[in-house]
């Protein structure tokens, strides 16, 4: 590959990493084609874009991108990202879903609103509701008095912020 051709490849990538509200950086070894595929599909069907790169261009991508260095050590191996652009924490729910049937697949780590966390997190990520779930509480609770509605925000922060302390308590151990 031109010299030119991989610097476009990196622009790209870093275009991605810019715009993404998520992304899970995975391993796919030992995974099939026809398996990847299936999870490529129900990527698709969320709006969440599954790109296999090169190391050496993530890697140059993300150091082009501030709040990254965490993830570099973590690019080894085959490496898989998946850029949620809406719903940052949606890939952790297909991820672990596919994760139950692949058990050969891994998450080397994950970024949410640009907060990294190690792979080992995905299942407390994927407990935490999307964006959908959190707008539909809220409409759902405006048919309701409005004590209603603030009882509903603060059952929904304190779930969020809750699950968010388990996370960082688990980080700082």
């Amino acid at each position: 590959m031109i010299k030119s051709e991989k610097e476009q490849q990196v622009a790209e990538i870093q275009e991605m990493v810019s715009k993404a509200q998520g992304m899970f950086f995975t391993d796919f070894s030992g995974i099939t084609v026809e398996q990847i595929n299936q999870l490529r599909n129900e990527f698709r069907k969320s709006g969440i874009e599954y790109r296999v790169v090169k190391n050496t261009y993530a890697k140059k991508a993300l150091q082009n991108v501030s709040g990254y260095d965490k993830v570099l050590d973590k690019l080894v191996g085959p490496t898989g990202i998946a850029f949620a652009y809406s719903d940052a924490a949606a890939p952790a729910k297909i991820i672990q879903k596919f994760k139950e049937k692949n058990e050969k697949f891994s998450v080397k780590v994950c970024v949410v609103e640009k907060q990294v966390y190690e792979g080992s997190k995905l299942k407390e990520l994927a407990a935490l509701p999307s964006r959908p779930e959190i707008i539909a509480g809220i409409l759902g609770s405006l048919n309701s008095p409005i004590s209603g509605v603030v009882g509903t925000l603060n059952a929904v922060i304190r779930d969020v912020v809750g699950v968010l302390d388990a996370i960082e308590k688990k980080k700082a151990a």
